[in-house]
């Protein structure tokens, strides 16, 4: 069946886009600091718990995200082009110092709030996959959409499991280092969208 076919250069920009919003790296001093009156057992419950809020949020607005945008009348390339920019405020928190992350932790399951969502199922990661998958030309495609946001949780879920090592590896600076890195890639894919969605105006009109 070749609408069941899966799109691999589709999966391949949904993963590398949503790893970089992700930022699983850069997430590590945030997470040790919000659970840093949890044992290791249960800071590792609080990590699974944070990647299947994420993965709930999103895939939620990935599936009923697009009949609304239709009853709204939003195009694709106006999706393109909100996303690009909200994806450039995301970039810019990546590339900024984060400042003093040693803050105590709010109360009640912070799995949920803040770290399932805002932090890691924020507007920029339902942003991005709501667009891609308004790029799927069929049931293939949004299977691959779908599946690169699931590796993507996976990698983050990693990182927050085995946060403690990491820390103790990467330290502030190499975890610093990562998150640059990611915020310019970033960068570079919202002004692709935001570039991509105008030059469709250009010639096809609003």
């Amino acid at each position: 069946m070749h609408g069941l076919n899966l799109d691999a250069d589709l999966f391949f920009k949904s993963f590398v886009t949503m790893v970089a919003i992700f930022d699983p790296l850069g997430g590590v001093p945030v997470f040790l600091a919000l659970t840093s009156d949890l044992e290791e057992r249960k800071r590792k419950q609080a990590a699974l718990q944070a990647v299947g809020v994420a993965a709930a949020v999103v895939i939620v607005f990935a599936l009923f995200g697009q009949p609304i945008l239709s009853s709204l009348g939003i195009s694709v390339e106006a999706l393109q082009v909100a996303g690009g920019l909200l994806l450039v405020l995301v970039a810019l928190e990546l590339l900024r110092p984060e400042g003093d992350q040693s803050r105590a932790a709010p109360k009640g399951n912070v799995a949920l709030v803040p770290l399932g969502t805002p932090l890691l199922a924020g507007p920029g990661a339902i942003a991005a996959t709501m667009l891609y998958m308004r790029r799927a030309a069929n049931f293939g495609g949004a299977l691959s959409v779908v599946g690169a946001l699931v590796v993507a949780l996976l990698v983050v879920g990693i990182a927050l499991r085995y946060s403690t090592a990491i820390a103790r590896v990467l330290k502030g600076d190499g975890i610093d280092l990562v998150s640059r890195v990611m915020g310019l890639l970033l960068t570079a894919i919202a002004v692709q969208l935001v570039a991509t969605g105008i030059a469709s105006w250009i010639h096809h009109g609003i």
